[in-house]
């Protein structure tokens, strides 16, 4: 099922050749950002993965004004994060329940969907796919899986420039996607505080030129490289699975945690925001948030309009490890774990 690399394929020659259209693509991303100064977020309450998470994902993405003339034809690439599967951690994945979910939506809205993801620790994608149960819910819809890490791959331009490298290679599929659906697992993070939609797409980044745990992007900087990827990825929207999370020791060896919740949005800045708040982390101490802040969507609660449910109720403190580096996200200082 896997898209395994033909050995005999000229990567170069898809080098270079797209790259000036890419950038350009990738710039006028960044400019529709910076003049759309508010966006929308919607939250469900009260979902579980037996539920109607079809309806659910469908009324979230018009409520948030999602066109879906917009895609008719168009092909659209659903990213969940399967980081590191395990079948004794299922709260550390994206619910295949919730990939099958997002492709019907899509599919009956006429789009061309495919599925895809470059697992940042796990070299055998096969194996991830089988560990996570996606394989499975992949043929029950009859749904190829596009291998990210070692798919051919063309160069961008780094479009954020915040860190010093110049350019990203991307693979076909992300390229070629009209639309890029994060779809990440509510989680806690033992760097960043916490994950979302956009450090989520680290998982666009081939292993095959980034190596495993892509420490490149690590040494030139997290924060930095989270932007600049967002930056340079095309159209992106999000479809975010906080039904089953995780907090703690976050993104791999936390523990599970039960929220009920689904997150959309056409804007990832704005609702990982809402995210932190859900988890009671300041957004603008978590620091690619702080560099996303009206450059690539809002931060600011005054300028996120919420749908669906509004956050404040559904507030409920994410446990985060004890770490100098971490103490400063939340005002109280409570809800910390060795």
């Amino acid at each position: 099922m896997t898209n395994v690399p033909n050995e005999h394929q000229d990567r170069r020659g898809f080098l270079i050749a797209s790259a000036a259209t890419a950038a350009t693509a990738a710039g006028a991303a960044v400019w529709y950002q910076r003049t759309h100064p508010s966006s929308d977020v919607f939250i469900a309450k009260n979902q579980t993965y037996h539920g109607d998470l079809v309806r659910t994902i469908r009324d979230g993405l018009i409520a948030c004004q999602f066109d879906p003339a917009t895609i008719r034809g168009k092909r659209v690439l659903l990213k969940p994060n399967l980081v590191e599967p395990s079948r004794a951690s299922p709260h550390m994945t994206t619910h295949p329940v919730m990939i099958q979910s997002a492709i019907e939506v899509f599919r009956g809205w006429g789009a061309d969907v495919t599925v895809g993801e470059g697992p940042g620790h796990v070299r055998d994608s096969e194996q991830a796919l089988i560990e996570s149960g996606v394989m499975e819910a992949l043929a029950d819809m009859r749904m190829p899986f596009e291998d990210l890490n070692y798919q051919e791959v063309r160069m961008v331009e780094n479009a954020g420039k915040a860190c010093q490298l110049s350019s990203f290679y991307f693979p076909r599929a992300v390229i070629e996607a009209d639309l890029v659906v994060s779809m990440p697992k509510m989680k806690t993070h033992h760097w960043m505080g916490m994950t979302g939609a956009m450090k989520n797409l680290y998982g666009v980044i081939p292993g095959i030129k980034y190596g495993w745990p892509k420490n490149v992007l690590h040494f030139n900087g997290i924060p930095q490289t989270v932007f600049d990827i967002n930056a340079s990825v095309g159209r992106r929207i999000t479809i975010v699975d906080g039904i089953d999370c995780m907090e703690g020791d976050g993104p791999i060896m936390g523990t599970p945690k039960s929220m009920g919740l689904i997150l959309v949005g056409t804007n990832l800045t704005a609702v990982d925001a809402t995210m932190a708040r859900l988890m009671d982390i300041l957004p603008d101490r978590i620091p690619y948030l702080a560099l996303a802040a009206d450059r690539l969507g809002p931060i600011d609660d005054q300028r996120i309009r919420q749908r669906g449910e509004r956050w404040e109720p559904l507030r409920n403190p994410f446990k985060i490890l004890d770490r100098e580096h971490l103490r400063h996200l939340r005002k109280d200082g409570a809800h910390f774990v060795t």
